[in-house]
């Protein structure tokens, strides 16, 4: 297959504009092209004009909400045209995906008239079809374009979701599927599935029917659409969008649409009936209450008495009603459980009406799963990933089976009077570990395979039951990665830091200084860490512990300077949520490898607290000595890393955290999260090479106390304004002291050390002021932060 470097998108919607922005973000080249307006002026000729559907949807992906592009600078590599005066310019282009309306004629039409005649030899032509049959596609196509044509189908929106389906005609080369699978994984960070040529393929086929199954029991049982989304979303392993949020994100006219599809093109389904769409839905769509692009759907928020207000419609009456936040004892019971097996097993045993609609919704789903095969995919590995990346599920069909107990699930089902698929009779299991082995039940051959693990991937939980962990406590473990690599593994609540974590970073570097040539500290849970335990300080502040506080500051630093100290390399792996201490552990690192969807930052002023485990430290030193690499002052990198910690800023992708100052160079980011392990691992390889451990910095210039009288006239300033209370800006003077190098004149000599005592006495300063004790108890009881 041909390198690919630059790509043409045909179509410049949403879905165009957002894929070409994905594109970007992994470094291509993007050609974006639409039609020309019909309604131009006579003799307006300008490329503005012409090319205004292209620049609208540009523009669009530019402005969008979530952001489409990591950094709006990586608009620069797109750019636009129409189909009639750029359509040459695909002879350009290593890969063309197509993504117009969703009529097969005009996709043919396009295909025949404009790509076919200007592909360049050997390039990969794809369309994004949601649910089209690609043979009837292909149809139009010479035998040399199909044998590289294929469906590449991208979830919206194409930088979040990870699910990519891919679906090869009858002639298209295998070399081109897998070539294809490699580079969509490696370089885009998509989590891929090989779908068969049927109607939605596999996502959208199961996903769909599971919405519409719950508006069937949903109104059988007589529950409202909120009383229905508290049941599935994560109380049954799947996301906070539950069914109809869900359905408003993605649209209710798209969901109309597929189930509009499968109705008419699956005559022989079993339950074609559930895809006919609900009157009251119908209704809702020639209405315009569309979801969140129209601001009203199966949800609406509105301003009811100058604060914002959630309503849910009433599929009865038509009408909005105010929420209610329905309470379920079933529910109640799994809010702290944090396994989603567990929760999807204790819901549906529970005995109320939540737990009946939970095991009717998914006992109806997963046996449809079940009967999906071979139809719509060849195994079970391949429905189970599409449901997690494409409907972020936190578990798949065939696992929740296996979390409800095949056997059980069979008898229960049975005993409704529901039939139950004859495949079923005899598996114990659909997933199961022997021999260092991940294993899955394969259907059609009715014996277990091995399930796939792509080169350059290393999964924790397989290496780990093929006896990897080398020591482990309740909250962390110590992990052989091989080759003289060690992992550090965080696995608490929330990936939470704790005492004992810390205890385990000591005995993790010291194992790998000792026995091994460097470690990573990685973990494979929802987040990287949301931070230090806040439930703990907030019981030792209210019992006046102020000594246990000093202590555990004392031993969080300790254990982000062994990081920073090792006499092996140390590179860490952020990924989702990285805040407060789990952006200190990753600044103390030698390298930084990180996901592309990194949200990291320090964030401890948002429960009035300063960063303590050595961030404050890290980025006053970072100012200090970029002043000094470029000879200049150093007020503006202070302020800069200032504001980062006063405004308590989150990136919003890895790639702003250079500018931010968290990431430096020779730091790396990886698009794909599977490979964000074995990446990290390669960098420590690299760099154990040639290591020299870091020494404790000495005789750094303060910043001084001009530096932070400036800071603080600032946030004076600010407070007058209203734009900050009164306590930020009194919390903001304890992080300008510390970062500044304390109460010293400019250019005295300080050390890394004296700084981390800064830490610890402003920390502590914070911790006996009871708005700080507000700020906390507000964050554990409201997950928002306070502005108090």
């Amino acid at each position: 297959m041909r390198q690919i470097k630059r790509v043409a998108v045909l179509g410049a919607g949403v879905m165009g504009a957002t894929i070409g922005a994905h594109l970007a973000n992994a470094g291509l080249e993007v050609l974006l092209l639409d039609m020309v307006p019909k309604d131009l002026k006579d003799g307006d000729t300008s490329p503005a004009a012409r090319n205004r559907f292209a620049l609208k949807g540009l523009e669009g992906a530019v402005q969008s909400r979530p952001a489409s592009f990591f950094r709006k600078d990586a608009a620069a590599l797109v750019s636009v045209g129409n189909f009639d005066d750029d359509i040459a310019r695909l002879r350009d282009c290593d890969w063309v995906i197509e993504v117009v309306i969703e009529n097969l004629a005009i996709k043919q039409k396009l295909f025949a008239e404009k790509v076919v005649p200007n592909l360049a030899p050997g390039a990969i032509l794809s369309t994004n079809t949601s649910g089209l049959s690609v043979n009837s596609m292909a149809e139009s196509l010479p035998l040399e374009v199909r044998r590289n044509f294929l469906v590449t189908h991208f979830f919206n929106p194409p930088r979040y979701m990870r699910l990519l389906e891919i679906v090869p005609c009858s002639d298209t080369d295998p070399a081109i599927v897998s070539g294809m699978a490699d580079f969509l994984s490696r370089r885009l960070g998509k989590g891929i599935v090989y779908a068969k040529d049927t109607p939605n393929f596999i996502a959208n086929r199961i996903g769909v029917y599971s919405i519409f199954k719950a508006v069937q029991h949903m109104q059988a049982m007589g529950m409202t659409v909120e009383e229905v989304d508290a049941v599935a979303g994560p109380a049954t392993a799947r996301p906070k969008s539950a069914a109809f949020r869900t359905a408003d994100l993605v649209g209710i006219d798209t969901l109309v649409h597929v189930g509009n599809n499968s109705y008419q093109l699956l005559p022989d389904d079993e339950e074609r009936e559930v895809f006919k769409v609900p009157a009251f839905v119908t209704a809702m769509v020639e209405k315009g209450q569309l979801g969140n692009k129209s601001k009203q759907g199966f949800f609406r928020k509105d301003k009811v008495e100058g604060k914002t207000a959630i309503f849910y419609f009433d599929y009865v009456t038509g009408e909005y009603l105010p929420v209610k936040k329905p309470k379920f004892a079933s529910l109640d019971a799994v809010k702290l459980v944090d396994d989603p097996r567990m929760r999807v097993k204790m819901v549906i045993e529970g005995n109320d009406k939540a737990a009946e609609f939970a095991w009717k919704n998914l006992r109806d789903t997963l046996i449809y799963t079940l009967n999906r095969i071979p139809e719509i995919a060849g195994d079970i590995v391949n429905i189970d990933n599409a449901m997690r990346w494409g409907f972020n599920w936190e578990i798949g069909p065939f696992e929740m089976l296996d979390a409800i107990g095949v056997a059980a699930f069979s008898a229960r089902a049975k005993k409704d009077g529901i039939e139950v698929p004859a495949c079923l009779d005899g598996i114990e299991q659909f997933y199961k570990f022997e021999d260092g082995k991940k294993l899955y039940y394969d259907l059609l051959s009715r014996n277990y395979k091995q399930v796939p693990l792509p080169a350059g991937q290393i999964s924790l939980e397989i290496i780990k039951r093929a006896g990897a962990v080398v020591e482990k406590n309740s909250n962390s473990s110590i992990i052989d990665l091989g080759d003289g690599v060690f992992g550090l593994e965080f696995h608490s609540k929330m990936n939470a830091i704790s005492g004992d974590i810390l205890g385990m970073t000591l005995k993790a570097v010291k194992r790998a200084e000792e026995e091994g040539v460097g470690l990573v500290v990685a973990n494979q849970g929802a987040n990287f860490s949301v931070g230090a335990n806040l439930m703990m300080l907030a019981v030792a502040m209210a019992e006046g512990a102020y000594e246990d506080i000093d202590l555990a500051v004392r031993t969080f630093q300790k254990g982000t300077m062994a990081i920073k100290m090792a006499r092996v390399p140390v590179v860490v792996a952020p990924f989702n949520m990285t805040l407060g201490g789990g952006c200190e552990f990753a600044l103390h690192a030698d390298a930084i490898n990180a996901y592309a969807e990194t949200y990291m930052g320090l964030v401890e002023m948002g429960v009035g607290l300063l960063p303590a485990g050595g961030g404050t430290k890290e980025m006053a030193i970072r100012a200090i000595r970029l002043a000094e690499q470029y000879q200049t002052d150093v007020s503006p990198f202070i302020f800069k890393n200032f504001q980062n910690i006063g405004m308590a800023k989150v990136s919003m992708s890895a790639a702003e955290l250079f500018d931010m100052g968290y990431m430096r160079p020779g730091d790396s980011i990886s698009m794909n999260l599977d490979r964000l392990i074995a990446d990290s691992k390669q960098k420590v390889l690299a760099l154990a090479c040639n290591y020299r451990p870091q020494r404790l910095a000495e005789n750094l210039p303060a910043p001084g106390r001009g530096v932070a009288a400036s800071i603080k006239s600032q946030l004076w300033n600010m407070a007058q304004g209203g734009f900050i209370t009164e306590y930020e800006a009194i919390m903001g003077g304890v992080v300008a002291d510390v970062i500044t190098g304390g109460d010293v004149p400019a250019g005295t000599p300080i050390s890394e050390e004296y700084l981390l005592q800064l830490e610890r006495e402003g920390f502590l300063k914070l911790c006996g002021n009871k708005k700080t004790a507000e700020r906390i108890q507000n964050m554990l009881k409201k997950g928002k932060p306070l502005r108090n």
